[in-house]
């Protein structure tokens, strides 16, 4: 018998023991604060912020208003939205009237993509939730909102409602029932995107949006 043989033999023949799950919620709890929706909110624009993206409050009746005042600030008069949704069709309907045209995802992407890479200076999406721990978004492409929308334009905008921020990744997860099913992306952005793979230089926008703007919707005051 060889020395390979008898190793695999010994392992073979070794007892198999039981080992209990990680109790992976009462680590947490031990590990976490538990925060306030304020506390939780503020802790997401902290992080998010130093990791240089751009963050406004706003309200459900202000954020079209705010919305508009970034894209002039800007000089931005175009916006890919997602037609089928409450923000898209709110978009829709209100930034035409101001000027700003608003194409939206309708065509596979092979039918558009010249126009989707040359053309479109900016898009706005909806986060699902966001993670106060690390400032980071979550977003869950779909049909309505492909990846595409806030992978492609320089500038990625995105609404996204103050009582949907979790301490944790995980308390996401649990309170999202990420368990009963996935969308074929689920996207964690946590500002714009950057890259230091020349010179070690940290540089923003190499291989995505350059800006990332935060609509932080909470109830109205």
């Amino acid at each position: 018998m060889s020395a390979r043989d008898r190793i695999l033999a010994k392992l073979k023949a070794a007892p198999l023991l039981p080992k209990p799950e990680p109790d992976v919620a009462a680590w947490f709890a031990a590990h976490r604060p538990v925060e306030s929706a304020a506390e939780k909110m503020a802790r997401f624009r902290q992080h998010i912020e130093f990791a240089h993206a751009e963050v406004h409050a706003v309200t459900p009746a202000s954020w079209l208003a705010k919305l508009r005042e970034v894209l002039a600030a800007r000089q931005i008069d175009k916006l890919l939205v997602a037609e089928g949704t409450a923000h898209g069709e709110a978009a829709l309907d209100e930034l035409p009237r101001q000027g700003i045209e608003c194409p939206t995802y309708e065509l596979p992407i092979e039918a558009w993509k010249t126009e989707m890479f040359t053309a479109i200076p900016a898009s706005l999406t909806a986060a699902r939730a966001a993670i106060a721990e690390t400032g980071t978004l979550i977003l869950w492409p779909d049909a309505a909102e492909p990846r595409l929308m806030s992978l492609v334009p320089p500038v990625h905008i995105v609404l996204l409602d103050a009582g949907k921020i979790y301490n944790t990744f995980y308390e996401a997860t649990q309170a999202e029932g990420w368990k009963d099913g996935l969308p074929t992306n689920a996207l964690l952005i946590s500002g714009p995107s950057k890259t230091a793979d020349i010179q070690v230089t940290l540089a923003y926008g190499a291989h995505g949006p350059k800006e990332l703007i935060v609509l932080l919707m909470g109830d109205a005051q």
